[in-house]
């Protein structure tokens, strides 16, 4: 089979397409051909050998082929499997297992897929599978959203964030969202009632206040996002730098004890079915669509890879491995 090796760690410059064995499944796994994968900012870190990233291979990559989203089609199972059969259209998140999906083949185990329906794409499937599931889990927790909260999107249009709006107005939440102004038109599609543009204003020198803050590219400090929340708000860490979470992580507890705000980091749960459900029920209803920048051939992953560093694609980067 094709797929997408890096040996060091780099630029994606470093990627090569390969020509490696097919994996064959173990007792409990499922081999799935794949159509789709995509992009995210894991998969970047993994490339760059971001330092907290290197424990799992300090000097090389422990895994040769990057990608976690995986959608396409069941061709093989272990002699443990119940839940799926060859044929089957699954979709699902292979970080747990250790990633592996920008190739043509790969192993996953049975509980890490859902089956997909009909009414999604390859491409959207592989769309919603860790960016659908950190947008709900960075909004449907037990605190829950009422209508008329104030809730920041920050790093709105990439794909956490082109669903969290639109989860945000399910809940009928007024919502304000936060990324370059070459995106408004798409933002204000999906339903944020104000926008800011990061590159002129800093959201937390405004003077406004919010009840939930969900930020996918942390860069500001811990003093700076507690006063931008209204007494008994919530900060929600979805992604950004390393130093950002160690001060939230240290002093976040601290100002929760003091003033009675939240600043937390999420703690993802990759394939959780309740919010898999949750999300796949939003979109059959129409409340909730993918959203989709470009998809790239699997070929040209390293140029996927350059556009999703650029910070500008308008939603979701698609890998599409295979023509369906």
């Amino acid at each position: 089979m094709k797929a997408i090796i890096y040996k060091r760690y780099g630029s994606p410059d470093v990627f090569k397409l390969k020509e490696i064995k097919t994996p064959v499944p173990k007792d409990d796994e499922v081999l799935v051909k794949i159509y789709a994968s995509s992009v995210n900012a894991a998969d970047v870190d993994q490339l760059k050998g971001v330092f907290m990233i290197r424990i799992g291979g300090l000097f090389r990559p422990k895994y040769k082929i990057l990608g976690s989203d995986i959608a396409g089609v069941v061709e093989a199972i272990g002699k443990d499997v119940t839940l799926f059969k060859p044929g089957d259209e699954v979709f699902g998140d292979l970080t747990e297992r250790g990633f592996g999906s920008f190739a043509e083949y790969a192993c996953a185990p049975e509980k890490a897929l859902t089956l997909k329906p009909a009414s999604l794409t390859f491409e959207q499937a592989a769309s919603i599978t860790s960016a659908g599931l950190l947008a709900v889990q960075g909004l449907r927790d037990e605190d829950e959203i009422k209508p008329g909260d104030k809730i920041l999107i920050n790093g709105a249009g990439g794909s956490v964030g082109t669903i969290a709006i639109q989860i945000a107005k399910y809940y009928g939440a007024e919502v304000t969202a936060i990324d370059s102004e070459v995106k408004f038109d798409m933002l204000r599609s999906l339903g944020a009632d104000h926008l800011i543009d990061y590159t002129k204003e800093d959201y937390t020198k405004t003077g406004k206040r919010y009840d939930r803050i969900v930020d996918n590219v942390a860069l500001r400090s811990v003093d700076d996002y507690k006063e931008a929340l209204n007494p008994k708000g919530k900060y929600v860490m979805v992604g950004g730098k390393a130093s950002t979470i160690l001060k939230i992580f240290i002093r976040g507890p601290k100002i929760l004890k003091a003033e009675g705000k939240k600043l937390g980091l999420l703690i993802w749960k990759p394939n959780k079915k309740e919010d898999i459900d949750f999300l796949l029920e939003l979109i059959d209803s129409g409340k909730v669509s993918p959203v989709i920048d470009r998809s790239f051939p699997l070929s040209e992953t390293a140029t996927a890879f350059k556009h999703f560093i650029e910070g500008h694609p308008l939603g979701k980067v698609i890998i599409k491995v295979c023509d369906n």
